[in-house]
């Protein structure tokens, strides 16, 4: 479950023929092949807020703004994350839920809506506390994308003065009710009570079984208890549930649960006060199903939490953070952050039962709620977090044995929501954004090693309304920001290059008429247009893009001829008329800020053909030394040092490829070897 991003490769400057056809292609990018998808809250099951995207470079996130042009109106209050795929039938989309208990599929680049759901009536009176209405959806929902499901919790009232939880899969594509669903919480779980009992967490996916984390009302009312429910994906009669033994002590960070690929984390906030423990201010690591074993191994807690429950000092105030240090020692950890303004590192091998954690730091002077974030750079592994309403502060993890926490840097913000974090490649520009929730409800952003300012709001048309405080964050896909407030959803976005697209085409006289495309990427051989007539003829040549095509220019820059009117645009094709071209001349089409719904023409280091087809080591011949390389390498994604080994632009190494380099082994690199590659071997897709 993960933002799949791409590896993006560097532009190059490419001609060869094609069909009898000079194309000569500028400054595009190499193809990405994977889709992109932000599944969950914080992009990942560690909740680490990551988004790896190579457009937000240090000098595009500088020049960030709202795409005014998109629409994103919804009915309702957002507090939970938005989430973006791709693939379904209608192309990318951005999904968002209100309090209002609707569900929308927006389309990623207009805005406007694919599909909505409401999945019942949301609550407005007669709950015994709470602080939020009207409630319906409040925590993040989750996609499974493997069945294409979208799992959210709904709290509704299908009659006055019951109160009901409903657990809800929906096809992600068409936002139709999955068969057996939904699932009554309250019909499934003993001694579960809907009306104390809130879903603010956000939800995860381990193996078959997506989890709902559940904690209490803003007043701790009722004796509801920390509870993880467990469904299975593909038979919602198969419930289980994990619950503290005390009373309270509930599971309510807007992170939710986490997971490692192995087992699931949870933190719980204040229990009833008691003498004996029975699972309040704690980092909770359980077995898949939801199962606790019980074992002092799978569970930490402060030797003080006796005086935390009693100050109601939760350490539930923020999810658990999966964090792997290199060089540490225990280098396996789990983040906890309380409302004592703490932090802790706890070994998430085995958490050690009540007892010191491995390392602790105050981090704040007020009560830490959010979701933090955690990344590494070549200076260190980091942890950003809400401070308080007015600051982010970010703290580094050494690699020691054992590790210890040390202060990095803190801003001063009017508004603080849970940040996230751009890179440009997992190591490099690393970039932390905050929105100003319930203060400016502008876009920050700040380096990650030096809290240096990045993005510093925008100008007037770059104001995000009805934020809420430490629950508004945002998804980072293809070069946008993607932010949800109140009825709206926004859109924010790096400058875009316009793409250039240079095509020397050769007249050819015969007697069959009609047109060509110039498809991007470049598949098969798309021809040369042929007329019959005189010595000069008029012309009508289609450009077909991969995405809708919403600007762009044409000119005659050779040859004799001229484009009749400026080019035409419907949906992924550009039309452009020319008139008056001879014969005997060859005409050159310069199509000129030509930009379509996705590209992305970034300023990288110019590449070679020799690149293209499995010269590793770009010394102009293909030989043994780059076989050897690409076997080395087969089975690996491809990243920006092996990308020459990727032969057929699949996005992994494989034997194709290796069977590609070994038959032009012994062979230089000239235009007829890229001719292989023409099919998808150039993308403007970001």
């Amino acid at each position: 479950m993960s933002n799949d991003v791409n590896v993006r490769r560097p532009s190059l400057v490419l001609s060869f023929f094609v069909g009898g056809l000079s194309v000569a292609v500028l400054g595009v990018v190499l193809p990405a092949k994977a889709s992109v998808n932000v599944t969950q809250h914080h992009n990942h099951d560690s909740r680490d807020g990551l988004y790896i995207d190579s457009a937000f470079t240090p000098t595009n996130s500088a020049n960030l703004a709202r795409d005014t042009n998109f629409n994103g109106a919804i009915t309702g209050n957002v507090y939970a994350q938005p989430l973006y795929i791709e693939d379904g039938p209608t192309g990318p989309m951005v999904i968002a839920v209100t309090e209002s208990n609707n569900v929308y599929a927006l389309d990623a680049v207009t805005g406007n809506v694919i599909w909505q759901r409401n999945v019942g009536t949301s609550i407005t009176s007669g709950l015994p506390c709470g602080n939020i209405t009207p409630l319906g959806i409040t925590g993040t929902p989750i996609v499974d994308l493997p069945s294409r499901s979208l799992f959210l919790d709904a709290e509704t009232t299908p009659t006055a003065g019951t109160f009901k939880h409903m657990i809800y899969s929906l096809n992600v594509d068409t936002g139709a009710i999955n068969p057996g669903w939904p699932v009554d919480v309250s019909g499934a779980v003993s001694g579960f009570d809907s009306s104390v009992q809130s879903e603010r967490g956000a939800l995860g996916i381990l193996g078959s079984i997506v989890y709902i984390p559940y904690g209490g009302r803003f007043g701790d009312c009722g004796s509801y208890h920390g509870r993880l429910v467990g469904v299975q994906v593909s038979n919602p009669t198969s419930v289980t549930n994990w619950a503290t033994t005390i009373t309270k002590a509930g599971a309510w960070s807007i992170g939710g649960v986490a997971n490692d690929g192995t087992n699931l984390f949870v933190t719980t906030g204040n229990g009833s006060v008691t003498g004996t423990w029975g699972g309040s201010e704690a980092v909770i690591r359980l077995q898949p199903g939801p199962i606790f074993s019980g074992n002092p191994s799978d569970y930490w807690v402060p030797t003080n939490w006796q005086s935390l429950d009693s100050s109601d000092t939760d350490l539930g105030g923020s999810g658990p953070v999966i964090v792997d240090v290199p060089g540490a020692s225990p280098s396996h950890l789990v983040v906890a952050l309380g409302k004592d303004g703490n932090a802790y590192l706890v070994n998430r091998d085995n958490l050690g039962g009540i007892s010191a954690p491995v390392a602790s730091l105050q981090v704040s002077g007020s009560s830490i709620i959010q979701a933090a974030a955690t990344y590494r750079t070549s200076q260190g592994t980091y942890v950003a977090f809400r401070a308080n309403g007015s600051m982010l502060s970010a703290f580094r993890i050494t690699a020691t044995n054992p590790p210890t926490i040390t202060t990095a840097w803190t801003k001063t913000q009017s508004g603080v929501g849970s940040p996230f974090v751009t890179s440009t490649d997992g190591t490099n520009n690393m970039i932390v954004w905050s929105i100003g929730t319930e203060g400016d409800q502008r876009l920050h952003g700040y380096d990650g090693d030096t809290g240096a300012v990045v993005y510093s709001g925008g100008g007037p048309n770059d104001v995000i309304g009805g934020t809420h405080s430490y629950t508004t964050t945002g998804i980072v896909a293809r070069g946008r920001i993607y932010l949800a407030g109140d009825s709206r959803v926004y859109l924010f976005r790096v400058p875009i290059p316009a793409l250039q697209l240079t095509l020397a085409v050769s007249r050819k006289t015969h007697g069959s008429a009609g047109t060509f495309d110039i498809p991007l990427p470049l598949s098969g051989n798309p021809g040369v247009e042929c007329r019959t007539g005189g010595a000069t003829n008029d012309y009508t040549q289609v450009f077909t893009f991969t995405n809708n095509v919403v600007s762009g220019d044409a000119s005659v820059t050779s040859g004799i001829g001229s484009v009749s009117g400026p080019p035409t645009f419907s949906g992924n094709t550009m039309t452009v008329n020319l008139t008056g071209v001879a014969n005997t001349q060859t005409l050159t089409v310069t199509l000129s800020g030509v930009t379509d719904q996705f590209s992305q023409v970034l300023p990288e280091t110019p590449v070679s053909v020799n690149m293209l087809i499995g010269d590793t080591n770009g010394n102009g011949t293909v030989n043994a030394t780059d076989v050897a390389q690409t076997k080395a390498q087969a089975g690996q994604p491809v990243t920006s040092s092996n990308f020459r080994t990727d032969v057929n632009a699949s996005g992994i190494i494989n034997a194709t490829d290796v069977a590609i380099v070994k038959a032009h082994s012994g062979q230089s690199i000239s235009a007829p070897h890229a001719r292989a590659r023409s099919s998808g071997a150039l993308a403007t897709r970001h």
